[in-house]
Order: C-alpha cells, then structure tokens, then sequence
C-alpha cells in the first residue's frame, strides 16, 4: 500500500477542506506542521510526500531513499530543490493557478483601502462621531479616485493580466512589465514598458513578479526613487521582491502614499519589521490565496496531481533536469 504523508496542511485541515480523496490511494497521515528535524522520521516508509512550506534539500532527500513524490502544495515551489530532486528521480509536482482570482481580488481589497479607508470610517461611525457630527458628512483620511490614474503591473502571468482586467473595469489606465521570458498578444488599453518607465507614470504600481535572483530586492531604494511621488505600492507576490526597510523609509518620507503588502520576507515577521510601523502601510497575513474557494481548487488540484502521478501520467512537473 501507498503512504501520502501531508507534512503541514494545517491551512487546509478542517472540515470544508478534505484529505479524504487521496484516501482511495493508499495509507494517508495528516500532520498540521512539520518541524525541519521531524521530516525524516514522518516520512519513514513514504512513497509520496505533501508539503507546503517544509522545505526539502538535498541532504534531506539522500535520507528518504523510498520518496518518489512531492507534491507541494503551493504555485511557488522554491522549498524543494527541484535539481537534487530531478537527479534522484524524485517527481515534483506543484498547483499552478489556483488563486489567481482570489489575489486578483486581495490587491483591490488592499488598494481599495488605501483609497478609502472604509474601516477607519465606519469605526469612526461606531464610535459615535457621525451620530456627534453637526454635518451630513465627514471623512477621517484623504479619499481617492482610482478611475484615470495609472496602474504599472510588474510580471504579467495569470495574476497579473486578471489584476490589469480589474484596474482597466475601475477606469484605469495600464502598464505593464514582463521578464521578457514570454510573448504577449498586443491587449487593447495596455501598453507595455520598460520598468523604470513603468515605475515614473504609475500612480499605483503592483507587483506580480516571481522570486528569482532577478527580483529578488527589485524594489529598493532606487527604484522606489523612481516612482511618483505619492504613489502606491502593492505587493501580493514575494516579500523578498522588496526591500523592506526601503520602502518603509520611502513611506516615512512622504515619497509614497501608501503600500499594502500581503507578504513580507520572512513569515511570520519579526517584531523589528520596520514595515510594522511605517506610515499608510496595510499589512494582511498573507491570505490573498486563502479564500475558501481557492483553498478547496488547491485541495482538489493537489489530490489530482498525486493521481496522474499514480497512474504515471504526471501533470505539473517543475522538476526537470
């Protein structure tokens, strides 16, 4: 018999998201979280293994001569070295796609709030200044109109054109910058532009870029220099695409306007972020992709990757020599 061992679905164990599809393939033990010095030992006698953010390398897989899968449960597959996995014959697998409309969505709700400050407002309402007001109206913050303005999307893959598709139905105009890796149709309303033209005519620029040694501190003290001045940075894709204490500075200057950020370089943070403290910066906990049902496509996505693999027919392989 097969064992699947999921090593952390502690995001996705509850009762709306189910293991139980890959129970018609074999043994399946389910651990919330995995500890770095308990892989080895939970994947005794495991054939395929399930992971999200529990990192395999290579001397990790020289001890798990039986693993012949990994499926991680993620678009991002950088915990796994897919090399020492390829040169052991060792499939690696991960879940393309599955939040695209979900961070789509989240990169509204973080610019949306930016914009309006709907939940400083309607605190302000509970706590009686409206029912105190000698007026109709009031505001707490500056509010903003998104239609006419500009929106620079860096890295243009799935997220990115569903982010352009929302912008473009908001009234915005639209640049765009890719890794030059892929060709694009020619889209009408998007233009395509170089980086640092992109950053200079943006008034909000959202990045959608994957981590790679390329992008790895794109946005930093430079770069933030070229964008407007009060411009709006988003970031749903990597924290380590940012210089963290770059764009606080920035921030705290006055230079940008705001930033909402649903990553960070390290996860959780520590209590020294300086993006913690900065001015006009909305931070969520990484939850862009978590919605329920993007949770339930991974789920689904996951369970039917560890079949095509069972039936040696794999589908979303990243590791290739």
């Amino acid at each position: 018999m097969v064992k699947i061992v999921v090593l952390d679905g502690y995001a996705l164990n509850s009762e709306v998201f189910s293991w139980k599809g890959l129970e018609a393939f074999g043994e399946v033990v389910v651990y919330d979280r995995t500890p770095t010095n308990l892989i080895i030992e939970r994947l005794q006698g495991a054939r395929i293994a399930l992971t999200n953010k529990t990192p395999f390398n290579a001397a990790t897989l020289d001890l798990l001569p039986e693993l012949q899968y990994i499926g991680v449960l993620a678009t991002g597959y950088n915990v796994v070295d897919t090399k020492a996995a390829a040169v052991r014959g060792v499939t690696v697998t991960n879940v393309p796609a599955y939040s695209t409309d979900s961070v789509a969505q989240h990169v509204f709700a973080l610019l949306l709030d930016i914009c309006n400050r709907i939940s400083l407002h309607s605190e302000a309402v509970h706590q009686g200044d409206w029912v105190n007001s000698p007026d109709f109206s009031f505001t707490r913050s500056r509010l903003i109109e998104l239609s006419g303005k500009t929106m620079g999307v860096v890295g243009f893959g799935e997220t990115g054109q569903r982010t352009a598709m929302v912008a473009k139905a908001l009234g915005m105009k639209l640049l765009a910058t890719t890794s030059g890796r892929r060709a694009y149709p020619v889209q009408e309303g998007i233009t395509f532009a170089p980086l640092e033209q992109l950053l200079a005519e943006s008034d909000v620029v959202s990045l959608h870029c994957p981590l790679t040694p390329e992008t790895d501190g794109l946005i930093n003290q430079a770069t933030l220099a070229m964008m407007k001045k009060g411009s709006i940075l988003i970031n749903t894709s990597r924290g380590p695409v940012v210089c963290e204490q770059d764009l606080a500075d920035a921030l705290n200057s006055g230079h940008l306007y705001g930033a909402g950020v649903d990553v960070l370089s390290t996860e959780p943070p520590k209590a020294d972020n300086p993006l913690l403290t900065a001015q006009n910066c909305v931070i969520t906990p990484h939850i862009a992709w978590a919605t329920e049902e993007a949770r339930t496509r991974l789920t689904n996505m996951a369970i039917a990757n560890v079949k095509h693999y069972l039936d040696e027919q794999p589908i979303n392989v990243v590791s290739v020599l």
